[in-house]
This record gives structure tokens, C-alpha cells and sequence, in this order.
């Protein structure tokens, strides 16, 4: 079979993919797909992802942590909001979340109701998730979530890396993927500092979280893909 791989820059243009039949990863590097990985990864059996701050209150009181943010902070009243630092060992082992993101868990949603397959991708699961691709007889889009609906420059450099990793593997590259290779490579030396040039970056900084930014662009850390199955994100299976 010959494969295809797509990047769709923004969920605002997500109608435009055939996606029924795709692997569909999820990208959103600062923060929401980062501490997802980071949080199953440290043992948390499931994340489920909802669409609105109202909808973590369906949860609360039944033994789930609720984390809620939205433009960057955490929602006040929340256990925690989508910083990685929040999703260690000691905090999620063994324990639930129930998360709300301003677009990571939206773009979630929207892949959920026609992908084939929805898992998630950070710097931090890079090699596991590009060998797991690589494996699999299927074509892969990867959803950038931009921001509110707009294109952003982390989410397309994770993009362009996954193409980079995948491109002897692959048959058939769309503009996009041209595109955020191109910016990858230009980048993939200091992206920290690539990123300086970003607005989500400016407004992070605002925000005293730096720390947050140089963790989600470390480089292979965790070994999970989580993968969405009915309403929960779970480790995949070997």
C-alpha cells in the first residue's frame, strides 16, 4: 500500500482532509499534548479530554482530577491546568484526569468524530510515535492545534519533524508537509530559540512559564502514545 502524510496547519481547516481512514496525532507542544504524553507516561491511567470548562464539573467529587486552562492559566477552582511539571509520577500515578485546553483537547474532538485512529505526538514521544507510524499500513494526518483556530509555529515545527522521520517511509507529502519540514530544519539546532520568534511564546513568557517551554522541546523523554478509545486517552498497546 502506498502511504500518504498530510499536515493540517489549523483545526479550521480540518474539513478539508479525508481523514476516515487516517491515523490522525494531535499536536499541540505548549502544553496540552506534551503533558498528556508526559502524564500517561508517569502512570496516570487515563486522560479524557472534554471540550468546556462546565464539562470537568460532570466529574468533580467522583475521584478524578480535574485540570482546566484556558489562554495559558489555569482555570481557577481546578486542580491543575496543562503544565507538564503538574502530570509527574507522585501526582497522576494511578489516578484519572479529566482536561480542558484552550485548543489542543478542541482539536481532539473535532479529529474524533471521523479519524480512523486519534493518538497524541510531543517532542517528548517523537521516536516512539514516528517507529509506531512507520509500522502501521495506514495514511497519517498530522493535526496541528494552532491557536484558536490560527496557525502557529511550535505545533508545525513537531510536525515537520514527524515528516522528517517518516519521509524514506511515506509515498506521498502534501504542501504543508513541505513546508513545516522546511521550518523544522531551519529550526531543529536551537528551537528554543526559533521559538523566541513565536507569539504563544511571548505570551507564555508573560506568564513566568518558561521552564514549561524548554521541557516540552526535549527530545524523546517518554516511550507512551497515548491513544484515544471511546472517551479516554490511554496508553497504546505493543
Amino acid at each position: 500500500m502506498q502511504k500518504s502524510i498530510e499536515v493540517c496547519l489549523t483545526p479550521a481547516l480540518l474539513n478539508l482532509y479525508d481523514i476516515e481512514h487516517s491515523i490522525v496525532v494531535v499536536i499541540d507542544i505548549l502544553r496540552a499534548t506534551s503533558s498528556i504524553v508526559y502524564g500517561i507516561d508517569n502512570g496516570a491511567e487515563a486522560i479524557i479530554p472534554v471540550s468546556q470548562v462546565e464539562e470537568c464539573l460532570d466529574y468533580a467529587g467522583k475521584g478524578y482530577l480535574l485540570a482546566a486552562e484556558r489562554n495559558g492559566e489555569v482555570v481557577e477552582g481546578y486542580d491543575f491546568g496543562n503544565s507538564p511539571f503538574s502530570y509527574v509520577t507522585d501526582k497522576v500515578k494511578g489516578k484519572t484526569i479529566v482536561l480542558t485546553t484552550t485548543n489542543g483537547t478542541k482539536a481532539l474532538h473535532m479529529a474524533s468524530s471521523r479519524a480512523n485512529q486519534v493518538v497524541i505526538g510531543s517532542f517528548l514521544n517523537l521516536k516512539a510515535l514516528c517507529n509506531w507510524l512507520k509500522s502501521q499500513d495506514k495514511n497519517v494526518l498530522l493535526l496541528c492545534s494552532g491557536w484558536k483556530d490560527n496557525f502557529n509555529l511550535e505545533d508545525t515545527l513537531f510536525a515537520g519533524a514527524v515528516v522528517s522521520e517518516l519521509r524514506k517511509d511515506f509515498d506521498h507529502f502534501d504542501d504543508s508537509c513541505v513546508a513545516a519540514e522546511d521550518l523544522y530544519l531551519l529550526a531543529k539546532d536551537d528551537l528554543r530559540a526559533y521559538l523566541h520568534k513565536s507569539s504563544h511564546s511571548h505570551r507564555l513568557a508573560q506568564l513566568n512559564i518558561e521552564e514549561d517551554v524548554k521541557f516540552c522541546l526535549q527530545l524523546n523523554l517518554c516511550q507512551t502514545i497515548p491513544v484515544l478509545e471511546g472517551k479516554k486517552l490511554v496508553a497504546l498497546k505493543a
